[in-house]
């Protein structure tokens, strides 16, 4: 909500507002299928920890390309064309939520989060053509959530995949809440739909 408020002030009182109706704030955080309770990170972790647990315990209904509805996976791009995959990505994902409504007049800001790793994954960039690399969500994910489950059984960290998104983009789900760390700030950037399908990017 930062780019709402005009001072830090202000955004704490925004902030205290939207936590009255934030089922996130008023009730426990659901715990993932598979995931131990001190598997979740803590304020001991340091800043971003709340928003790593977040994209564990709240799912979509139907999950996403490496996880299903039951348990969550952290999504960053990595790479050098990082920044604009990223974009690519949010961009897609936003205009399939209004595709719903078929109502494209939305403004969403969003905050880079930069993070590190110091674990290793299976690579799938090699594997052009497999069912769960695809663009199509209706194959691609529940394909993709069957190879993630079984390769999380065998104890893997996560995969590093093409980005379906953005040409030569790359892309990597993290399977676990305590291999994302070193979380800070980067960028806010602004996605703009002014009756068009594809959106307007603007650094702000």
């Amino acid at each position: 909500m930062a780019p709402l408020a005009d001072t830090a002030e202000d955004l704490a009182v925004l902030e205290a507002l939207e936590g009255l109706t934030s089922r996130r704030r008023v009730l426990a955080m659901p715990l993932p299928a598979g995931l131990l309770p001190e598997e979740l990170l803590t304020e001991a972790h340091g800043y971003g920890w709340s928003y790593i647990n977040a994209a564990f315990c709240y799912t979509r209904a139907t999950g996403n390309r490496f996880n299903g509805p039951e348990r969550g996976a952290w999504y960053a791009t990595f790479g050098p064309n990082a920044g604009p995959t990223a974009r690519a990505e949010v961009a897609w994902h936003l205009t399939r939520e209004l595709d719903a409504t078929e109502v494209y007049d939305n403004v969403t800001c969003y905050r880079e989060l930069h993070a590190g790793f110091t674990t290793r994954m299976h690579d799938l960039r090699g594997l052009a053509g497999a069912p769960f690399l695809g663009a199509d969500p209706d194959t691609a994910y529940p394909a993709g959530q069957v190879l993630a489950q079984n390769l999380r059984q065998t104890g893997s960290a996560g995969v590093l995949y093409p980005s379906a998104r953005a040409s030569q983009g790359l892309c990597l789900a993290a399977f676990r809440p305590n291999l994302v760390q070193n979380i800070r700030q980067g960028a806010t950037w602004c996605f703009t739909w002014a009756g068009e399908r594809t959106p307007a990017m603007d650094r702000i």
